[in-house]
This record gives structure tokens, C-alpha cells and sequence, in this order.
């Protein structure tokens, strides 16, 4: 099945209010031109080099969305041309993203990335840090980073009751933080390809969705 078909199949699936982003990492730039002329116009890119290159050279209107792991040394390379980082897992990495947004004189929408899975290995604030950023107030200082919402990834598992576990856990900071921030906070950044369904259950405003699109990862082009 050609890419604009899995595509629109995948928006119909959608319900409304919930926002595709599909992830073209590690895919080559006509696989992002064959998903642009379907329709597509938000992309999800894991690799702030790879994000540039894309968006260098590939149409201006397509918003660029950063969904791995962010160093601080590599926010530079993206403020000109990021919408919106999923995966902002630190105050140091806030911090960053706010000089750099200054330097170029732009306000940066960011996800806090949120850590409920069962693995060590993924990243994202943990409770305990989350809530002791959220009491030092200094995020009412920022200026030019907007906080948009909550990003996270469920535990790699078949268990469905697990997975759902993890969404509802964040959809339980969602509506937590929600108050505090405001009426920009409006996204719920969860769901992947394997699991958007049950993440659309509970309450995901944005799924990242990227094999059932373009199939699997090409990472010998990187």
C-alpha cells in the first residue's frame, strides 16, 4: 500500500480533535514529499541534523515536530525551524530552549515529557522531579517558551492493561497541570503506531505514528 493511502487511512481512524503527526524519521525526503502531496503537513523528526536537512529543503509550510531526545548542545541547531518539542525531560533543557528562543527573538512551544513507563531506558521527567520544578515557580518566568502540554511513551509490553495504565497516568498530569498553565496548555502528545487506539481512549489530543505510514525505520540511510 502506497504511502497516501496508509496515511489517509490512518486520518480516517482519527477522531476529531486529535492531530496526526507523522513520523518520518530516519525516512528519506520522498517519503516526506509523497506524504505532503497527500495532504500531510505536520512531521515528527527524532534527530535534530536529520529535522534541519528536512526542513531546508522541503516545502516551508510543513510543521516540523522534535519527538526524541533533546540535548542542550543541539537546541540551537533547531530553533529556526521546530513548532513544537515533544520531549522537553529536564528544567536544564527548559532553560536552554528559553536562551535560545531569546536569542532569535521567538516564543517555542515544548511538551513536558513525562516518564510512566516500565523502563528505565526512556526518558521524561519523574514525579518527583516534575513536582519539584513545578514548586520552585520558576516556570512563570519564561518568556519565550510556551508550555503547550504532556508528551510520553507506555511501556513496550502486549499488555494492554499496562499500556492503558501508563496513558491514564498521563492523562492524569495533564488535567493536573492543565490549571497551572493555562489556557495554551492544550495537548496530549501519546500514542504510536502500535498503540494510538487505546492512547485515543484516554484522552490524547496528538499520536505520533510513523511504521504504519511509512513502514519500517531506515536507519541504514541515515
Amino acid at each position: 500500500m502506497a504511502i497516501a493511502e496508509k496515511l489517509n487511512e490512518i486520518k480516517a481512524s482519527l477522531p476529531a480533535g486529535v492531530t496526526l503527526v507523522a513520523v518520518s524519521k530516519t525516512h528519506p525526503m520522498e517519503a516526506v514529499e509523497e506524504a505532503y502531496a497527500a495532504g500531510q503537513r505536520i512531521f515528527g523528526e527524532s534527530r535534530p541534523q536529520e529535522l534541519k536537512a528536512k526542513a531546508e529543503a522541503l516545502p516551508r509550510d510543513i510543521e516540523w515536530h522534535m519527538i526524541g531526545h533533546l540535548q542542550t548542545n543541539k537546541v540551537r541547531m533547531l530553533m529556526p525551524y521546530v513548532a513544537l518539542i515533544h520531549s522537553v525531560d529536564s528544567e536544564r533543557l527548559v532553560c536552554e530552549i528559553e536562551k535560545e528562543a531569546a536569542r532569535i527573538d521567538r516564543v517555542v512551544d515544548i511538551l513536558l515529557e513525562v516518564h510512566v513507563a516500565r523502563e528505565e531506558s526512556k526518558t521524561g521527567w519523574s514525579g518527583e522531579e516534575l513536582e519539584a520544578w513545578l514548586g520552585t515557580e520558576r516556570w512563570r518566568e519564561l518568556e519565550h517558551v510556551r508550555v503547550r502540554g504532556v508528551m510520553g511513551i507506555a511501556t513496550n509490553t502486549d499488555d494492554e492493561a499496562v499500556v492503558r495504565g501508563d496513558f491514564e497516568a498521563l492523562k492524569g498530569w495533564f488535567d493536573r497541570l492543565k490549571p497551572l498553565f493555562g489556557e495554551p496548555f492544550d495537548t496530549l502528545s501519546m500514542g504510536m503506531s502500535d498503540d494510538y487506539p487505546a492512547a485515543i481512549a484516554c484522552g490524547s489530543t496528538m499520536v505520533r505514528v510513523g511504521s504504519k505510514i511509512f513502514g519500517a525505520r531506515e536507519y541504514q540511510k541515515q
